[in-house]
């Protein structure tokens, strides 16, 4: 943040001096935004109380906490998807505010009517940028949990440099992991999982590897289509030092 209060430019708002946007190279590609009518229903009864304006963010006043209405232990999901994953975990845990950060508009729509049918009213969502987020919104030591479930695996040798999970993000994220706290992630692309844990065995604040399946992760849509073509479903498991 500069000294006047104001934060750089979110992905997708910055442009160069002659005022053309910035090419920039994001972990994911944006999407369609049509609802269906099950999405729409959903975001029309819950987005009011359960999503962060992108907007809200640029406000030099914007407090994680006042969206949530108290302050509690914080945990982040990065890639919520359609939010199979964000309403069993956020249910299990009333005592957390769980912050879900996806870009697909209909996967945030479809996981508030999940979250509101497994009574979780402890889930935000926002849309924004989840590196711009971490980096600018999060202070240090902040986070009790991060979770990354199925992440892009970007798969071709060319686009790897959009890949999520890189050095300089696996050192963001665990300076914003409170000491202890645990960093979850799973994978059904070898080549990535093993990508992974070569990045998080190397960055110093971290400490874990490949783990058993994590049992408080539900089996979802994603992971079974994966299981169904053969592949090997990794899981990860990294602790804050």
């Amino acid at each position: 943040m500069s000294e006047h209060g104001v934060r750089p430019a979110r992905p997708h708002h910055r442009l160069t001096e002659d005022g053309r946007r910035v090419r920039e190279v994001l972990s994911y590609a944006r999407r369609g935004s049509r609802f269906g009518p099950r999405e729409q229903e959903a975001w029309d009864a819950h987005h009011a109380a359960w999503v962060i304006p992108d907007e809200a963010v640029d406000l030099p006043d914007f407090e994680l906490a006042a969206w949530f209405g108290r302050e509690a232990p914080l945990a982040v999901e990065i890639g919520s998807g359609v939010g199979e994953a964000t309403a069993a975990l956020a249910a299990a845990r009333p005592e957390t505010n769980v912050l879900a950060l996806e870009v697909w508009r209909p996967g945030v729509a479809a996981g508030l009517g999940r979250v509101a049918d497994a009574g979780a009213s402890n889930v935000r969502f926002c849309s924004v940028d989840a590196v711009w987020f971490l980096e600018h919104l999060l202070p240090e030591e902040s986070v009790s949990a991060l979770w990354t479930f199925f992440p892009d695996p970007w798969p071709k040798t060319k686009h790897h440099k959009r890949r999520l999970v890189t050095p300089g993000f696996a050192r963001l994220a665990a300076a914003r992991l409170a000491v202890g706290a645990e960093w979850r992630l799973a994978t059904d692309w070898a080549e990535y999982a093993e990508r992974m844990r070569e990045v998080l065995d190397a960055e110093p604040l971290l400490e874990g590897g490949v783990v058993d399946r994590w049992a408080d992760r539900p089996v979802t849509k994603f992971e079974r289509k994966g299981l169904a073509v053969g592949r090997e479903i990794t899981d990860l498991a990294y602790r804050r030092r």
